[in-house]
């Protein structure tokens, strides 16, 4: 099983939108990039990649990181040309750009490589294990976005009081109740503090405000009726996920993603 898609919903701050291995990789052009976070390691032979112009080769055990949008292409230098993989989605997926300070194409070398692929063969085992344990590979995902980090964020979010009594209960009911009408000033009061103060803690824990996070989850939500029903019209999509103005909608989706709703399915 070299290649596996996400099919339930997101649920957890990091998941695997896609990850796969022992892949015999076949050429590709994104002159609009990606739409998620992207990485892409050499498991035997070597591939050319172009990004954003610039021309570079992939040799065994070495990867890059793809951030969205970023235009780039790659294919075979040598008769064959194995990869593994990864793309990354989440419920806080926004705070990886702060996470990766902002990088737009990381390289890995050999060394941490290796390590990279240990960790993608024992995630494949877990997809290849059901039940999936949901939790267990939002770890695992975590892990391997932290061979891209810099020393930029590394705290463990989960094990600090602040974050247990203040955001893990906001983050709780938006994404319990993402489609009815929220407010920051509403989700402050269930946790007995002020909306500038729960925005300092989401700033902290996450790297947004508690509005941006809310807007983030409301659009991943979007992306995903987008994709499951593509007969669903835009402005119903734009209700389910708690934004009364379909125009609203439609500009927020367009400031994170870089495309309108239209064009984000047309492109998956």
């Amino acid at each position: 099983m070299p290649i596996i898609f996400r099919s339930a919903p997101v649920s957890e701050p990091f998941t695997f939108d896609s990850v796969g291995n022992h892949w015999s990789q076949e050429s590709v052009r994104r002159p609009k990039g990606y739409p998620l976070y992207h990485y892409l390691q050499t498991e035997k032979g070597c591939g050319r990649i172009e990004i954003q112009g610039r021309k570079y080769l992939l040799n065994e055990g070495e990867g890059v990181l793809i951030a969205p949008f970023t235009a780039h292409a790659y294919s075979g230098k040598t008769d064959s040309w194995f990869t593994l993989f990864a793309t990354f989605a989440g419920t806080i997926e926004s705070s990886i750009v702060t996470m990766l300070g902002n990088r737009s194409v990381i390289f890995i070398e050999k060394d941490q490589g290796a390590q990279i692929a240990a960790l993608i063969q024992d995630v494949m085992g877990k997809y290849e294990n059901p039940p999936v344990d949901e939790k267990s590979l939002s770890a695992d995902c975590y892990r391997l976005l932290m061979y891209f980090v810099d020393g930029v964020y590394t705290r463990d979010l989960i094990k600090d009081p602040l974050y247990e009594k203040y955001v893990a209960p906001v983050v709780k009911e938006i994404e319990t109740n993402y489609g009815q009408e929220l407010t920051v000033l509403d989700l402050s009061r269930q946790v007995f503090i002020t909306p500038q103060y729960l925005s300092r803690l989401f700033g902290r824990f996450l790297g947004c405000s508690a509005y941006e996070y809310l807007t983030v989850y409301r659009i991943n939500k979007a992306k995903e009726f987008l994709l499951t029903f593509p007969r669903m019209s835009v402005q119903d999509i734009a209700q389910r996920v708690g934004f009364t103005d379909a125009s609203h909608f439609i500009a927020s989706f367009k400031k994170m993603t870089g495309l309108t709703p239209l064009e984000f399915r047309k492109l998956n």
